[in-house]
């Protein structure tokens, strides 16, 4: 479970990564455009960063239905970001992109990872990242990108969401990626209802045993605000749970809003599992 990426190098058999939202759109749907303009986007990422994210994650185009965002403004929003962050820090920089020719740019500009929400939706997607040493996220999702979702049904959600993954497997294997360059993600709301993310999230173990690094994107999702009743911008503490859960049940990279606390939370886990010794120790030291 060891794993360079970019340059870093993650134990995942013994700690978990903490990965930042960092979102180049006017329309995400938690911080509203607030990192839209390029300044703020990279003092957020470097921010981030400083407060113990170790990776960050650039998105330019939100998954859901919206307006319509042109491959060159998907360009001129994530490239100068990634390039502008990577001569100011080490730390690892993905980016939330489902355009090979996005892909492509954003690597050579300093990316060291393309997370693929759509699972492979552009089939050029894994022979670009191939040609690279990138890493690739292959995420479960079923509708086409920006397009209105279709009503979600499952027989057995997890079941479908481990056959979707281990297909886009073979697809990333057939391009020419090596396992060790594949993290998996089940997709908390892609394409789902509450009901669906919390049996996945219930379940997770079952996806984490395809045997690649999991990454669990739960931050101020809509299950986490429909189950505890807090509408957006108030489901910290809902995030941080599911965050946590996903943890115990073997998520090795959990994408987050709100990097301090969430750094503290990966910490005092590892810190418990062993893996991590604690900060400094007074109490009843004698």
């Amino acid at each position: 479970m060891q794993r360079r990426i970019g340059t870093r190098t993650f134990d995942f058999a013994r700690e978990v990564a903490v990965m930042a939202v960092i979102n180049r759109t006017p329309d995400s749907f938690f911080d509203k455009g607030a990192t839209f303009a390029l300044d703020k986007a990279v003092q957020a990422a470097l921010k981030a960063a400083q407060d113990g994210a170790d990776w960050v994650d650039i998105g330019g185009v939100p998954f859901g239905r919206g307006p319509v965002v042109t491959e060159q403004e998907e360009l001129d929003r994530v490239v100068p970001v990634v390039a502008a962050i990577a001569a100011e820090s080490d730390v690892v920089i993905s980016v939330d992109t489902f355009n090979a020719n996005v892909a492509e740019a954003a690597i050579a500009a300093g990316a060291s990872v393309i997370n693929d929400t759509s699972g492979l939706f552009d089939p050029q997607m894994a022979s670009k990242v191939a040609k690279t040493e990138a890493t690739l996220v292959l995420t479960h999702s079923m509708s086409p990108p920006r397009a209105e979702p279709p009503k979600p049904e499952y027989t057995d959600v997890v079941r479908e969401v481990i056959q979707f993954l281990r297909d886009r497997i073979t697809r990333a294997h057939a391009a020419g990626i090596p396992d060790d360059r594949i993290i998996v993600d089940p997709g908390h709301d892609l394409n789902k209802n509450t009901f669906h993310s919390l049996e996945l999230t219930r379940r997770l173990g079952e996806v984490v045993a395809l045997g690649y690094p999991t990454l669990a994107a739960v931050s101020n999702k809509d299950f986490i605000g429909e189950t505890i009743d807090r509408k957006q911008g108030e489901r910290l503490e809902g995030s941080l749970a599911a965050a946590v859960f996903c943890i115990l049940e073997g998520a090795r990279i959990v994408r987050m809003h709100d990097v301090p606390a969430t750094v503290a939370a990966v910490h005092m886990v590892e810190a418990i599992y062993g893996w991590r010794k604690p900060a400094w120790t007074i109490h009843n030291m004698g």
